[in-house]
């Protein structure tokens, strides 16, 4: 039996669910996912609740359209929309830490979503789960390339600094949202990046080591 192809949807409907994309990417950073009503969105794009949920089907649905949405912004401009390879991918990041000082309203929404995701039964769960995985390999898979050419074979210590380096970026993300008068998201990004590199690809004893 065929089955029927899915059209794309119309561009004034795809246009207006952009809209409610960015309403409730506003909301849910600003008030959590449990706390951000589908009616406070629907009143800020001019819809009733069943708009949205004719949209989206559910809330639910919306949070994780909402995430794919915020994913969209960290790799705009780029070439086939992918994140680059090698040492490319570490200057990609060093970028986006400076991207995002002029978006804090997107930076937000993930802080606050990434951390509700750790509790029982969230929406967002297991996209936070998987896009930490694809982040993670994607960072090892960049260090393996740099580190094979300078002749360094170390998985474990690969593996340290990929988590390290997305720990160090969100967690600064944390602190500048919290004061950003004491706190430079990308001078400070840049700086643990890069040293978090350097011990990958030029390991020295540690200076905290008992003599």
């Amino acid at each position: 039996m065929a089955t029927r192809r899915q059209l794309p949807p119309r561009p004034e409907t795809a246009a207006r669910r952009r809209e409610i994309l960015a309403a409730a990417l506003e909301i849910f950073g600003a008030k959590g996912y449990k706390n951000g009503p589908l009616a406070e969105i629907a009143e800020q794009v001019g819809m009733t609740h069943a708009g949205i949920l004719h949209h989206f089907g559910s809330k639910d649905r919306l949070l994780v359209e909402v995430l794919r949405y915020r994913d969209e912004s960290d790799v705009e401009g780029l070439e086939d929309q992918h994140i680059p390879d090698g040492i490319e991918l570490f200057r990609h990041l060093i970028r986006t830490a400076f991207a995002n000082e002029a978006r804090p309203g997107i930076v937000q929404a993930y802080a606050v979503l990434s951390a509700e995701s750790v509790t029982d039964g969230h929406p967002g769960r297991d996209y936070f789960e998987e896009r930490y995985r694809v982040l993670r390999a994607e960072i090892v898979e960049a260090f393996t390339v740099v580190c094979r050419d300078r002749g360094i074979d170390d998985a474990q210590l690969v593996d340290r600094a990929a988590a390290s380096i997305l720990a160090v970026m969100d967690g600064l993300q944390v602190q500048w949202l919290l004061d950003p008068t004491q706190v430079e998201l990308a001078e400070t990004s840049a700086f643990a990046i890069e040293a978090i590199a350097l011990q990958a690809l030029s390991p020295r004893p540690s200076p905290f080591d008992a003599e």
